[in-house]
């Protein structure tokens, strides 16, 4: 049987689990990064739901606990840093999950884990694609042109790659919400918790720990007129640091952090939805096909889910047919659909209840966050983090012995 060939376009989470697992399908897989490098650091991520299951049969487990940020729970503060409402860890899928980690640990490990047949290089990109009926034709940046199999763009929510092939099926739902991250010094007062504060003008502020004796701030506003990520990083801090002036609690800690802060990144949050993921012998998957932002949450779990299923089903006899490719895609969309959809549909009330523009709207939150937090409604607070969860059972994929 002849070894079908992937280029996988995105050294992220979802494209580097996509080649983890079509390599142990027997498939010779390249993946190609615009980065010059490997993306180190980024924000906090968790693992949840059924892409547990995954991470423990990639034998990572052990892995991302060893590395996990520390975080002990949720406690939401108020401009004085009192505690309005904790929500400990207490179960897998709380606020805070049991398997938190930073973004570019977990890409590491799964990296790391390749099998040395996967090919990862970096600075190139795809500037043309032909699909044939029988291969991919692709143009790469670097002045190659490589034929393939399949074509899997991993490249995230702002892919132009998946906007050159699928055009007007790609479409965009903004939040209106601007979210810059950044790493700042710790200080003697800061624990183990994420500390979370809302100030009046749909503004707020969190600091959460990470395992390098560091902190990892966010500032989030609610705004449809202003996208900070589309202008330049300093004028994106000036205009931040106008937001937050006054705003309280740690407000001028984070700003005069982020100011040298090496690391900063702004996002406007965008969810992605598609009519369909696949095109002949072109599909896409993680964000770049199914963006659900950080308030749909469960990104990283759904990318290892969907490289996995992805591979499973082109891990079948019959990718090998004539015209078998595209329909195990469609298989891949039908699995993965429906625990997008669930995704994609935002907690009753937000984004604009939990980025409150009044002093009544801030303190009918602290009060709702304060019941929740009791005993008996915790867990069912909690249940917002309950993404990545399915009755679904995940697809069997037949693995092929490849030598080193």
């Amino acid at each position: 049987m002849t070894v079908q060939k992937a280029l996988i376009s995105g050294a992220s989470i979802a494209g580097l689990s996509t080649a983890f697992w079509l390599n142990k399908a027997g498939w010779e897989v390249t993946v190609i990064e615009r980065a010059s490098t490997f993306r180190d650091g980024g924000q906090n991520v968790d693992v949840r739901g059924i892409a547990r299951e995954v991470l423990q049969m990639m034998g990572l487990e052990d892995q991302v606990r060893n590395q996990t940020t520390t975080e002990e729970g949720t406690a939401f503060v108020n401009e004085k840093g009192q505690t309005v409402g904790a929500f400990p860890v207490e179960d897998s899928d709380g606020l805070t999950a049991e398997l938190e980690i930073l973004r570019g640990d977990l890409a590491r490990i799964v990296l790391d884990a390749l099998p040395a047949q996967v090919q990862v290089r970096y600075g190139d990109w795809i500037e043309h694609i032909v699909d044939h009926q029988e291969h991919v034709e692709i143009d790469l940046h670097s002045g190659k042109t490589e034929i393939y199999d399949l074509l899997i763009i991993a490249e995230g929510v702002r892919s132009r790659t998946r906007d050159k092939v699928f055009g007007d099926r790609v479409s965009r739902r903004e939040l209106g919400l601007n979210i810059a991250y950044g790493t700042i010094e710790r200080q003697a007062g800061d624990d183990r918790w994420w500390r979370w504060y809302t100030a009046t003008g749909g503004r707020q502020i969190s600091l959460r720990p990470d395992n390098q004796g560091t902190i990892r701030a966010m500032l989030a506003f609610k705004d449809r007129d202003r996208n900070l990520a589309a202008i330049p990083s300093e004028q994106a801090r000036t205009e931040l640091s106008k937001v937050f002036a006054g705003a309280g609690w740690e407000d001028s800690r984070v700003i005069d952090g982020f100011a040298t802060s090496q690391d900063v990144y702004f996002d406007y949050l965008t969810q992605i939805m598609m009519s369909t993921w696949s095109e002949g012998r072109v599909c896409v998957t993680g964000d770049a096909a199914w963006c659900v932002t950080p308030i749909g949450g469960g990104g990283s779990s759904l990318a290892l889910i969907g490289g996995y299923v992805l591979a499973a089903f082109l891990s079948q006899p019959e990718s090998n047919e004539a015209g078998g490719i595209p329909i195990c895609l469609k298989k891949y969309e039908q699995w993965m659909r429906p625990i997008i959809d669930k995704a994609q549909h935002l907690p009753p009330g937000a984004p604009n209840f939990f980025y409150p523009q009044t002093k009544i709207g801030v303190g009918t939150m602290q009060t709702f966050i304060r019941i929740a937090s009791f005993g008996p409604f915790r867990k069912l607070a909690a249940r917002i983090g309950h993404v990545a969860r399915t009755q679904q059972q995940l697809p069997d994929i037949r693995l092929v012995q490849t030598t080193t």
